[in-house]
Formats: structure tokens, sequence, C-alpha cells
């Protein structure tokens, strides 16, 4: 814990369920490491108001994805990008700290480093320079004196692109190992029949109805080739209504569970996976889970996508661990007969779903979830940036 001088005022701006976690468990860690009251604003989600955080507007309105769906709300977006900045220059905090949402938050960033240049400003969670439009890094370097990043090999990806400086602080996932790895119980389920298959079709609107003919083509197929199987679909709180409309359509239906812990369960119980590309994607994989991926996007952002992305991968975990370890099938390759075949073949137990199962084992190592919490690191460097810029 730090000697507290006073007061300390953080302006923090979240975005995505997300950044509404990490914003909230950097709060928790600020209040004890700086010794003092803090006072926190912005913008942020349910997690962040559960600690007395105002949101100055819903954070939804800047958690957009896809190339059309931020052309339709930008508008919308500049406005609440020039809200933000005019209250953070008529009331300057001590450090301004931005949680994920890059495209708004850059736009945030690089407006009040010029208006009040003497505001700290540190970004929580690193652009995917590594996977496309690499320039973001250096661009980013006159407007952020520190980046927090959550992945092991990122810091050197923006060394060497020219970007601000960055340390790696840890990903949240390290914070929940209890939650995710299975017990006695429940590596007996993942053993016993019939097998229980996770079905994760994606945590945007978008995402779940582009997938959801696919799922459900490759849940039929499975099972007509391995006979019953245990489906069961965690369901995004704010998209459960979505999710059952869509799944009752489904030949094989499977199982929708509600809630975290039932989430949670799910995964240390489950045999393999199903999983539209994302973080979840990593979730599996230091739960242990085999899996597959599949991702489908709109025909305007497959155009532009193919013309920026750098990377190989669009899985996490493959990025993490350097290896292509989980197949993964992307807008038309992603066709029902290739990815039930590729399911299929790491449900029973064989050469493929040994693999994941060992390189997964490396993830400990790789992760460094033996070190300090992420919250509590994240915390000193916004405090020790704060003292710098102070002087």
């Amino acid at each position: 814990m730090s000697e507290a001088t006073g007061p300390l005022d953080v302006f923090i701006v979240a975005g995505e369920e997300s950044g509404d976690q990490l914003g909230a468990h950097l709060m928790d860690a600020l209040k004890v490491q700086y010794g003092g009251p803090v006072g926190f604003r912005g913008v942020g989600g349910p997690r962040m108001e559960r600690r007395d955080f105002v949101s100055r507007f819903p954070m939804n309105e800047i958690a957009l994805f896809g190339i059309t769906s931020i052309i339709a709300h930008i508008p919308n977006i500049l406005r609440r990008v020039r809200e933000t900045v005019a209250e953070i220059v008529a009331r300057p905090p001590d450090v301004l700290v931005l949680v994920d949402c890059p495209g708004f938050n850059r736009r945030v960033a690089r407006a009040v480093r010029k208006q009040r240049p003497e505001i700290p400003i540190v970004f929580y969670v690193s652009p995917t320079v590594w996977a496309w439009r690499p320039g973001r890094a250096a661009e980013m370097r006159p407007f952020v004196d520190h980046l927090l990043a959550l992945l092991p090999f990122e810091p050197e990806v923006h060394r060497r692109l020219g970007g601000p400086t960055t340390t790696f602080v840890g990903h949240p996932i390290s914070e929940r190992l209890t939650d995710l790895r299975p017990g006695p119980d429940d590596r007996a389920r993942r053993e016993a029949p019939p097998p229980l298959v996770l079905v994760l079709p994606g945590s945007r609107r978008g995402e779940i109805t582009r997938l959801s003919p696919l799922f459900a083509d490759v849940l039929q197929r499975v099972e007509a080739r391995l006979g019953p199987i245990d489906w069961v679909l965690p369901a995004v709180p704010h998209h459960r209504a979505l999710i059952a409309a869509e799944v009752a359509g489904w030949p094989v239906k499977p199982r929708i569970v509600d809630g975290e812990a039932a989430k949670f369960a799910a995964f240390r119980q489950a045999r393999a996976a199903l999983a539209c590309s994302g973080t979840v994607t990593l979730e599996l994989a230091v739960s242990g889970v085999p899996e597959v991926v599949t991702y489908r996007t709109g025909w305007l952002e497959a155009q532009i996508a193919r013309r920026l992305i750098t990377t190989d991968t669009a899985v996490l975990a493959n990025h993490v661990l350097a290896e292509k370890v989980v197949p993964e099938f992307i807008q038309e390759h992603g066709t029902p007969e290739v990815v039930a075949a590729a399911l299929a073949g790491i449900i029973p137990d064989g050469p493929a779903r040994q693999a994941q199962v060992d390189a997964f084992a490396r993830l400990d190592a790789v992760m460094d979830f033996a070190g300090e919490e992420p919250s509590t690191k994240a915390a000193r460097i916004v405090l020790d940036t704060w003292r710098a810029r102070r002087g």
C-alpha cells in the first residue's frame, strides 16, 4: 500500500463486458494500493456501477462490433467522444484509464492529450496490432503513457512496432482458475458418458444469429455419428431470449444454462467444445477442454478483414501458445461437414484430442499464472504513471 497525499480522482472509460470486469477489479486494487480515498467517474458497466460508479452514459453505446454496426452509429459515437473529452478537459482527473474499446478510447486519448497534455493516460488492453492494422501501435505512442497488456507476447510486439511503453500485467483468467479448473468430481464427469460438449455461439447478437444455422447442423451431424451427447449452451444474460429463440428451431437442442456458476461448472465438466472465436477460446484452453473454433461475419466486414489481417490464426489460444493446435474454420471454410468432422474427432480419446490437452498444459507457465494478480499489477502501474507525470 502506498502513502496517500490526498484524494485521488480516476477517470475510467470501459467498453464491452470484459472491460467492465477489468475496470471493476482495477477499482478494487487501486483503493487498496493508494491508501486513501479514491474517486471514480467516467463510463462503465454493471460491475463498476456496483462499486458506486455512476456511468456518464450506457456502456453499450460504445461497445459496438463490426464495420456495418459502427458505421450506423458513427454520429452517436462521435457525440459521446466529444462529451467524454469535454468532461475530462473541464474537470481534469489525476489519471485517465482507458479500458479496451480501442476505436472509441483512442479518439478520447488523442483529444485529451492535445487539450490537457498534463493528464497521465494509461491504456488497459492492447489493441490487436499483432493481428491487423499494426500501424496503430506507433500511432498510440504520442498519447499513451503506459499500455497494460493481457497477453505475454504483446510487449515485444509493441517494442518492434514502435508502440508505447507496454507491460504484461496478466490476463483476468488467472483470477478465475478455481472456477475453470476441474476437481475430482468434475474430472469424473468429463470422462463419463454421455459426453458433455459445450456450445458457444458468441456473445454478440450478430455472432449468434450468423452461427446459429451452422451450429444446428453440426450438432445434428455429430450426434448422428457418435450417439447421444449432453450439449450445454451457457447463455449470455443479455441475449438469453435471442438464444432461446434460435435454439428452438434446432433439430438437436442443447441445454441452456444461465449464470456464471452454471457456466463455469459446465466448463469444468466438459469433454469438448464448439466455440465462436473470442476470449472464450482461452477460457476453454485454461479449463483443459479441447475445442473446435469457427467464425462468420458479414460480407463487407469479411472483405475488409481479408485486406487488413496480418495473422494466420483467429484463435487466441493459438496465439498465446504460438502453435496452431486448435482447429479453426472461418467464413466459407466453416462448412457443416468439415466442422462436424473436426468436433467428432476431439470428443473420443485419440491423437487430435491429446494434442490439444498436451498443449493446454503449457499455459500456466506461458501466462505466468503463478505470478501477481493482474489487477494488482495494473493498479501499481497506474499509480506509478500518475506519480511520474505529476513530477
